[in-house]
């Protein structure tokens, strides 16, 4: 799963549980935006490294 969809699935969830009062639901919901907080970061360093890799 792409880091948007984790973010997309992490909003709903913290929505849901915001909803219901469900803070377990909503806490799911902040880590599974923070992983794709973390998935987009290293995406976006692999692709610098690949960069500099490419120069030549």
């Amino acid at each position: 799963m792409g880091s948007n969809a984790d973010d997309m699935k992490g909003r709903a969830k913290e929505a849901a549980g915001d909803l219901t009062d469900d803070d377990e639901l909503k806490n799911e919901g902040k880590l599974d935006r923070a992983g794709a907080k973390v998935k987009e970061t290293a995406n976006d360093a692999v692709d610098k490294v690949k960069d500099v890799l490419n120069r030549d």
